[in-house]
């Protein structure tokens, strides 16, 4: 995963000494590969484990934040805490680190002391707590269902860092390759915009695939679906065989063909419905889908 850890030591940027962290941050690759030796830390390759080791993308993930100390912020895999590092630097506080390694999560609470709380667990299963932003280089394992998780939860901004491609698929409109169920749940929540590229060089290890950097901006008010779940079901039925047209799709959903009919019309879907692909349709077509398969819709 793109864990994080902040780059060279010859890049180091000057700060006051109020708003460095008390105890050593390994920047450089050597000082990464010395530190995880240190501690007993073995990056997994079945985990796509990889460490941040250029400090302008740290920087940037904590500027996308927006936030200004006082509000409260949740990072999402401490790691060997180059983000953290940017958020302290910034006065970000109060700032909750969720982090599962225990190794790393002793490193991150002697590294930072009182400046931090750190949340040791799976970020699947731990409570998360409240907070006005999130951030995290997210684990290329488990990165999607924790990125669900968070924009289930309604976090107002959730800043993240994944595989260019899953990114790519999470922004991605109709029409396109990419588009399929992934883009349609975060459309759910509210928006995705996409920003830099981030290369595998910035990582120690490297990983095989280039990162993306992308904030979802969380949607005002209620969600635009009666029932989160009978809308998953729909979305799954409808882009398990995507390359089908929904002609035969829909009447999966409507136990008949005259039904399928009904229940496009309630939806709003265009008169050719019949003869298009999930793929073509976007996002607000599936909201209306499951407002019209509720009960009295």
């Amino acid at each position: 995963m793109p864990t994080t850890s902040t780059g060279s030591s010859s890049r180091r940027r000057p700060a006051t000494a109020a708003a460095l962290p008390p105890r050593f941050v390994p920047e450089s690759p050597l000082e990464i590969r010395a530190t995880l030796e240190r501690i007993g830390v073995r990056p997994s390759r079945a985990l796509g484990q990889s460490f941040l080791s250029n400090p302008f993308v740290a920087d940037a993930e904590a500027a996308l934040l927006e936030l200004s100390p006082g509000r409260p912020v949740l990072e999402i895999g401490g790691g060997l805490g180059a983000v953290t590092a940017a958020l302290v630097r910034r006065g970000i506080a109060p700032l909750t680190v969720v982090e599962r390694d225990p190794r790393l999560a002793e490193f991150l609470r002697s590294t930072f002391g009182d400046r931090i709380r750190v949340l040791e667990g799976d970020a699947l299963a731990v409570d998360l707590p409240p907070a006005d932003g999130v951030v995290g280089n997210l684990p290329y394992s488990a990165g999607t269902p924790i990125l669900l998780r968070l924009l289930a939860a309604r976090y107002p901004k959730v800043v993240f860092l994944l595989q260019k491609e899953v990114v790519d698929r999470i922004a991605a409109g109709p029409g396109s390759k990419q588009y399929g169920r992934l883009s349609i749940a975060a459309r759910l929540y509210g928006d995705v915009e996409r920003f830099r590229v981030v290369p595998p060089a910035a990582f120690t290890p490297e990983p095989e695939v280039a990162s993306r950097l992308a904030v979802h901006r969380a949607r005002s008010g209620a969600l635009p679906v009666p029932s989160v779940p009978a809308f998953e079901r729909a979305v799954r039925t409808l882009f398990g065989e995507r390359r089908k047209q929904l002609g035969n799709l829909l009447p999966r959903l409507a136990a008949s063909r005259e039904g399928a009919d009904r229940l496009a019309r309630a939806a709003g879907w265009p008169v050719d419905w019949a003869s298009r692909r999930p793929e073509e349709l976007p996002p607000e077509a599936f909201f209306a889908l499951a407002r019209a398969l509720a009960p009295g819709g």
